[in-house]
C-alpha cells in the first residue's frame, strides 16, 4: 500500500455508526463523520457521551454495532484488520493517545516504552533507538529515560504516551482528553506541540471537555449529545458563543442568585468567561 496520503484526501467516513455495549447500553447513535488529511478536528461532550467510544471506533479498536466506519478507502471490521498488509499500513498510521497513560504504559523503563512501537512495526533495534532518544529530547523525558513509567508523575506519564505514538511518525493522531490531569505549564506545552504537529501535517482529533483550548486544538468541532449523538458541528468559535447549547449538553452550568432587585444568572465555562443575563424580578 502506498505510504502517501494527499492533503485534503478522505480519510475517515463514518456513515450512521451505533455502537452498543452488551448489546444494551447504548455509546453511540447515527454518528456521521468525515474526516480529511490535515484537519484539526475537536469531540466535544460531558462525560459519558460517548467520546472515547468513538475515538476507539476511529482506531479500529471497537467496531460498529450498525452502520459502516470507512478508513482510507477500507471499511473497518474485525475481518479487514486481520489483513497483515491493512493492518501494518492502518496501524502506522493511526495512533491513539489513551484518557488514561496507565493504559498504554507497561514497558520496564521509559526508553523501552518509547521504542516498543517502532520495534512491533519492524523498525531494527537501533533505529527504534534513534526515534525513541529524538523522541525524549523534544519532550523533555531524557532525564527519567531508565525510569519505571509507574514510578513518575501523571504529567510525565502523559509525555511519555505522546512520545510512545509520536514514535512511529503516525498520520493521524487520536487524542482522547489529552490536557486531563496536567498542570497549567504543562497543558500550554501540550497545546503548542499540537500546534507544531499540525503545521507539518499531521491529521489531528481531539475528544475533550476542556472548553479553553477548543479554539486552539480545533477547527471544526462537533459537539456530542448526553444521548450520545452529534447535537452540531461548526467553527469553535461558533460552538463556544452558543451557551444555550453548551447548557444542554452539560459542558457548562448555570448559577442564578439574586442582586438587589435583579435575578441574576450565569453560565459557567471552563475558561474564565462569563456571559451575564440579567431578568427583573416580577
Amino acid at each position: 500500500m502506498e505510504k502517501e496520503v494527499k492533503k485534503d484526501a478522505l480519510i475517515y467516513d463514518l456513515r450512521g455508526v451505533d455502537y452498543t455495549f452488551a448489546e444494551k447500553f447504548v455509546a453511540l447513535r447515527s454518528i456521521q463523520l468525515k474526516v480529511r488529511a490535515g484537519e484539526r478536528l475537536a469531540i466535544v461532550g460531558a462525560n459519558g457521551c460517548g467520546k472515547s467510544t468513538l475515538l476507539h471506533i476511529l482506531d479500529g479498536l471497537l467496531f460498529p454495532s450498525n452502520g459502516e466506519a470507512w478508513a482510507y478507502g477500507h471499511r473497518l471490521t474485525e475481518e479487514e484488520l486481520k489483513d497483515a498488509s491493512f493492518t501494518a499500513f492502518f496501524r502506522q498510521r493511526v495512533g491513539l493517545l489513551f484518557q488514561n497513560p496507565d493504559v498504554q504504559l507497561f514497558c520496564p523503563t521509559v526508553l523501552d516504552e518509547i521504542a516498543f512501537g517502532p520495534l512491533q512495526l519492524g523498525c531494527p533495534q537501533e533505529e527504534a533507538l534513534e526515534k525513541s532518544q529524538e523522541m525524549m529530547k523534544m519532550l523533555g523525558l531524557g532525564k527519567i529515560a531508565k525510569r519505571s513509567p509507574q514510578q513518575i508523575s501523571g504529567g510525565e506519564k502523559k509525555k511519555v504516551a505522546l512520545a510512545s505514538m509520536l514514535a512511529v511518525n503516525p498520520d493521524v493522531l487520536l487524542l482522547d482528553e489529552p490536557t486531563g490531569g496536567l498542570d497549567p505549564r504543562t497543558q500550554i506545552w501540550l497545546v503548542e506541540i499540537l500546534g507544531e504537529l499540525h503545521a507539518i501535517g499531521k491529521t489531528i482529533i481531539t475528544a475533550t471537555h476542556d472548553l479553553s483550548i477548543l479554539e486552539e486544538i480545533a477547527d471544526r468541532a462537533f459537539v456530542m449529545e448526553e444521548s450520545h449523538t452529534f447535537a452540531t458541528g461548526g467553527p469553535p468559535k461558533e460552538i463556544l458563543d452558543d451557551l444555550g447549547l453548551l447548557l444542554r449538553v452539560n459542558l457548562i452550568h448555570e448559577h442564578v442568585h439574586s442582586h438587589e432587585n435583579f435575578l441574576h444568572s450565569h453560565g459557567h465555562l471552563h475558561f474564565f468567561t462569563h456571559r451575564h443575563d440579567h431578568e427583573r424580578k416580577e
